[in-house]
């Protein structure tokens, strides 16, 4: 990796990328750390409960929400637009047909997501105000928000709300800017460099609770094997494939001879990246955001209400089946979106290509289909342990400091990979332009 990043930047096209990916980044970091008016971060601070929902986005924001800053939702609501535009995506045709109309069709899903995204973005930001208004300083009794009654608190409700939608939608554009002019995918670099952003304090944090409980140095080697052990589980599973072959028929074209050759089909284990858990993680968040939207918490003392969101915990039991299973399934529908066997089998007949074996027609698809559902299946329990393993070890434990571990170390050894790759391809695109001209 290192190695790559050193030749990367001996290029001077790929160095400037490199740079403008990195002041995007800053400017993100920038942002985090400007205030919204009207807003006491010290009480804010308690609704940040360690094993909440609440404390589960605050990572992922780079601790932005419990200081109440611009970034505060980050792009938590376009990830939840992203999820919406695909469902609708397979139930409207009209998306359907979007979808298969090349780049310019992904552009127009790409908009749309964007305006789905703003319309979220204005739900959650009231939400939250909501929340934020409904949550006492347990020392000062004052609110998080400075003024809540009269003209003036019109003022701040419309300046807070304000300030978190343009911030939501400043990110979405910062992500634009790495995708089009830096290196790698924008939104992952944006959530990595949140969540690479909170690793001192989660580590500041777990030396206060070994500091409390002398007891628990115990645990210290083992949490530093286990860390190990997971980023080289997560490099493993991350780069296997199940390899189909393919093999090429010969064909004659005037005097010379083409195909013949054997190739093969990779069907990445990983394949859907870090998607399936940002997808699960979104999906779970919303119990809580709608809480706050009607000023229920799950220590708001409404009976029903309360335990229904303290399911939503994530140190909750059923919290961690329910994300278990979601991953599981936003995996396979992540999959189904982006592959279809029918049409890979058609390509592969068009090419002149055929799996050995397997008589054009239905049986290779029906072949691709078997092996893209096992290697599925094999992926979505391998997100699946990766990302509730902190919770039973928190459990087991009581180390509330690993909570969010398995998901950040998915989400930031996924994003280093695909970075990686995406500088090697680019190298490799322009070694070979160069040799062309």
């Amino acid at each position: 990796m290192f190695q790559v990043f050193r030749n990367a930047w001996k290029d001077p096209a790929l160095r400037k990328k490199i740079l403008f990916t990195l002041l995007i980044i800053v400017i993100f970091r920038f942002g985090a750390a400007i205030f919204v008016p009207f807003l006491e971060p010290s009480t804010i601070k308690q609704m940040m409960g360690e094993g909440t929902i609440l404390n589960y986005l605050d990572v992922m924001t780079g601790g932005s929400l419990s200081n109440g800053t611009l970034f505060a939702m980050s792009i938590t609501p376009y990830i939840n637009a992203s999820i919406i535009v695909q469902l609708l995506t397979v139930a409207i045709p009209a998306l359907e047909r979007l979808s298969k109309e090349g780049e310019e069709g992904r552009k127009k899903i790409n908009k749309i997501t964007k305006y789905v995204a703003l319309g979220i973005g204005l739900f959650q930001a009231i939400a939250f105000y909501i929340g934020l208004r409904n949550t006492v300083n347990e020392t000062t009794h004052k609110s998080a928000v400075l003024y809540t009654e009269g003209f003036d608190g019109v003022i701040a409700a419309i300046t807070i709300v304000a300030c978190f939608v343009a911030g939501a939608s400043l990110i979405i554009w910062l992500g634009d800017q790495i995708s089009q002019k830096g290196i790698g995918n924008g939104i992952s670099m944006i959530l990595f460099a949140g969540i690479i952003s909170r690793v001192p304090d989660m580590v500041i944090n777990l030396i206060k609770q070994i500091s409390v409980a002398p007891q628990n140095w115990f645990f210290v080697p083992l949490i530093l094997v286990i860390y190990v052990l997971m980023i080289a589980f997560v490099i493993l599973m991350t780069n296997a494939e199940r390899r189909i072959p393919v093999q090429y028929a010969k064909r004659v074209v005037g005097r010379k001879m083409y195909g013949g050759q054997t190739n093969h089909i990779p069907i990445k284990v990983a394949m859907a990246g870090v998607m399936p858990i940002i997808f699960a993680m979104s999906i779970m968040s919303l119990p809580a955001t709608i809480g706050y939207f009607f000023g229920v918490t799950a220590t708001s003392g409404h009976a029903f209400w309360s335990d229904f969101i303290a399911l939503f915990s994530t140190n909750n039991v059923v919290y961690a089946i329910l994300y278990f299973f979601l991953i599981i399934g936003f995996n396979y529908f992540y999959i189904a979106m982006q592959y279809n066997p029918v049409q890979i089998a058609n390509d592969l007949k068009k090419n002149n290509g055929a799996i050995p074996g397997y008589r054009p027609g239905k049986p290779p698809s029906e072949f691709i289909h078997n092996s893209l559902s096992k290697v599925t299946l094999v992926g979505a329990i391998f997100l699946g342990i990766i990302a509730i393993f902190p919770i039973i070890f928190q459990n087991l434990t009581g180390i509330t400091g690993l909570s969010l571990g398995g998901t950040t170390i998915l989400i930031v050894v996924g994003v280093a990979l695909e970075t990686v790759r995406a500088l090697e391809s680019q190298m490799m695109m322009r070694h070979h332009k160069g040799f062309l001209e």
